[in-house]
């Protein structure tokens, strides 16, 4: 479960907003460009610190301004994929998946089972030999899910993960991710412009506009995550 409240002031307005993100849900944050979803993100990562708030993640405070508590990106089991994939190109599709693992300093048994079972959860066990160069652009996204999704992340974070996709292949990393969400149960937030890609994906919607909530909805019955200002 993910509950955050952050205040930043930002050079055009201020980011001020509340989320809750219940484990096995996705909350899909939705806006033009500039109006604070990537910092929200980015704040939630470790990546920036907020002014003033907290984000807490199932039951441990990962930033809290007036305790002072600030816990390192590295430290916070947060899998981000970022709008543009960024494999490692002259990597293959294995060794990209592996890459956090070996930072994590998993032995090499259990990194090569883990390994698989991405592999084989994503559809990409075809592809493990082959260097992300030669990729087209909905198999990187698939592999950067799967290196994300290999170091057993508590959250999972999502920036703009169709850009530049065709139809085809945003279905199937859309299937992928709600599968995926689902079997580890783990809570995640999905940047989009899109409005389709809330009502496919999403388990409730935020809308920011200059740093605030101007709309939020859920899916029928649902309330496992929202937001509010």
């Amino acid at each position: 479960m993910l509950d955050v409240h952050i205040v930043r002031k930002l050079r055009d307005f201020t980011l001020d907003i509340t989320l809750h993100v219940d484990d096995g849900k996705i909350l899909v944050l939705m806006g033009e460009n500039g109006a604070g979803k990537s910092t929200t993100l980015n704040s939630i990562a470790g990546l920036l610190s907020p002014d003033t708030g907290s984000i807490r993640l199932n039951g441990s405070v990962l930033f809290d301004a007036e305790s002072g508590i600030d816990i390192p990106v590295e430290e916070r089991r947060i899998g981000y994929v970022f709008q543009k994939s960024a494999v490692f190109p002259h990597m293959t599709v294995r060794e990209n998946i592996a890459f956090g693992l070996v930072a994590q300093h998993i032995d090499e048994r259990n990194r090569e089972k883990r390994v698989a079972r991405w592999l084989d959860c994503l559809d990409i066990r075809n592809l493990s030999g082959v260097r992300a160069a030669q990729l087209s652009g909905g198999q990187k996204q698939r592999v950067a899910l799967a290196r994300a999704l290999a170091t057993e992340p508590a959250l999972l974070m999502l920036d703009e993960p169709f850009s530049g996709l065709d139809a085809g292949s945003r279905v199937s990393v859309k299937d992928a991710i709600r599968k995926c969400t689902s079997d580890l149960n783990i809570p995640c937030i999905m940047v989009t412009h899109r409005a389709e890609d809330a009502r496919d994906i999403g388990d409730g919607s935020c809308t920011l506009c200059r740093g605030n909530i101007t709309g939020a909805g859920s899916a029928s019955g649902f309330s496992g995550c929202g937001c509010r200002n």
